[in-house]
């Protein structure tokens, strides 16, 4: 079954290590909280972002979308810089080759040397998802959808996804869609092709039993408004560790105040703050149960 890391599990926001560790059978899914609009030109100073990514921040129609961009590429630079231990703007990006048609167009990847380390990064209307392991694989996040665009796009689905939606009361259909919706870009991703392979190929619905073989899916609750799906290559993670980055929490934990330095280098000098969330067995730290009896996704 697929098993979500819920809004009530003990999220914690940190500030980025000089130094991350990558253990085996791990997965790190670090959530990003877009920035405001203003905002942009500030990131677009930064040093470690490449000129490309500047101009496809500038590139986006509304400000907003831009900063997001912005932020979650210079995050997504100084985790991996800490991840391999290479400074952030001396990263080099390439694309694998293309499954489907050998072009180089299929997954990102970073240059270097040393065990190996894969990462996969959306972002959807002011929330980004950001998943580093050392097995291939793929996140998505979005904004839970309207109704019309449930109506809509559940055509281009798998038969028996569209019939699980068809089957699920009108309230929940949106939440339904958006995790399954979720599942099936993180899977497409983690496979390499993204939507070319289309939509309709590959079953991701609610029966494990009947989703890819030799791939773990999981799904992310990203706050009220967001949902999110990691697809990993071989058996679910000995551990995961989730972390939230931005200038405010999600609503999802109100008791918790915001730290308007995270994730942004506004003070580099402050110390770390690392307590990784686990979720071991099928379960979430915090008390919050899965979904149904029986094993994690994928098991």
């Amino acid at each position: 079954m697929t098993t979500a890391l819920t809004a009530h599990a003990d999220h914690r926001t940190y500030t980025t290590p000089a130094r991350l560790g990558m253990p085996p059978g791990c997965l790190d899914l670090w959530v990003v909280r877009g920035p405001r609009s203003r905002a942009l030109h500030g990131l677009l100073a930064a040093p470690e972002l490449s000129e490309a990514e500047r101009r496809r921040a500038v590139a986006f129609r509304r400000p907003r979308d831009g900063a997001l961009y912005a932020c979650t590429h210079l995050v997504l630079r100084r985790l991996l810089g800490a991840y391999l231990g290479v400074a952030p703007r001396d990263l080099t990006f390439v694309r694998d080759p293309c499954p489907g048609c050998g072009g180089p167009h299929g997954r990102p990847a970073v240059v270097h040397h040393g065990p190996p380390l894969h990462f996969s990064l959306g972002h959807s209307h002011g929330m980004a998802l950001i998943g580093v392991a050392a097995t291939v694989l793929g996140v998505d996040v979005q904004r839970l959808p309207r109704e019309e665009t449930v109506a809509t796009v559940s055509e281009a689905l798998h038969p028996d996804e569209r019939a699980e939606l068809a089957a699920c009361p009108p309230a929940r259909r949106p939440s339904a869609f958006g995790q399954l919706w979720t599942r099936k870009e993180a899977y497409l991703k983690a496979l390499g092709t993204g939507l070319s392979r289309g939509t309709a190929a590959d079953y991701v619905g609610t029966d494990p039993s009947r989703r890819p073989p030799g791939w773990t899916l999981i799904d992310i609750r990203c706050g009220p408004e967001h949902q999110g799906a990691a697809a990993l290559r071989g058996a679910w993670p000995a551990h995961i560790r989730t972390r939230w980055l931005g200038r405010h929490r999600p609503a999802t934990n109100p008791s918790q105040e915001s730290d308007p330095h995270v994730g942004t280098g506004e003070d580099p000098g402050r110390p770390p703050r690392w307590e990784p969330v686990r979720l071991d067995h099928g379960r979430a730290v915090g008390g919050a149960a899965p979904d149904q009896e029986g094993g994690p996704a994928g098991a």
